[in-house]
């Protein structure tokens, strides 16, 4: 899934309307660490700051941290779902980070979320088959509706 689905919408007059796109899932790869700082501030940084990846997230587009560790530089191997949480209207916006660093965040409304080891979810999830290591490298990649429901339950306990 590269490129967005629009689908047309209809004025009251009957006319056609903007373009809307369909509602996008989201895997965001963290550390444990910054997911609980992003889930108590209530947004997201994604790839150290970097603009990018939030302008690929459009408002309701769901985003899903996925933890391979506690801490960003080390820490004990966890491999784990960590937050969901949907993306709020607000256009991602420059912070101070760490460090005086300069760097971006983006509005998050992060649901209730139990922590749920990938290791349960593996053989229910279509992105882990094959070489799925990959993806996480990137940063953030897009999952599949189907993915996201699966997800979705384990962490809310739904």
């Amino acid at each position: 899934m590269s490129a967005k689905t629009q689908s047309s919408l209809t004025t009251a007059a009957g006319q056609p309307g903007p373009a809307q796109a369909e509602t996008r899932n989201w895997i965001g790869v963290v550390s444990r660490d910054h997911a609980l700082e992003s889930i108590e501030g209530g947004f997201t940084v994604l790839g150290h700051g970097k603009l990018g990846p939030l302008l690929r997230l459009t408002p309701g587009d769901w985003l899903i941290y996925y933890s391979p560790r506690t801490l960003p530089n080390g820490g004990e191997i966890l491999k784990a779902f960590t937050a969901i949480g949907s993306v709020k209207d607000a256009e991602p916006y420059q912070i101070r980070m760490n460090g005086g660093v300069m760097g971006f965040r983006r509005d998050i409304d992060w649901l209730d979320a139990t922590e749920t080891p990938l290791a349960e979810l593996t053989k229910q999830l279509d992105f882990t088959r094959g070489s799925w290591g990959m993806l996480a490298r990137r940063g953030l990649f897009e999952i599949t509706d189907a993915d996201r429901r699966v997800i979705r339950a384990a962490l809310t306990r739904e």
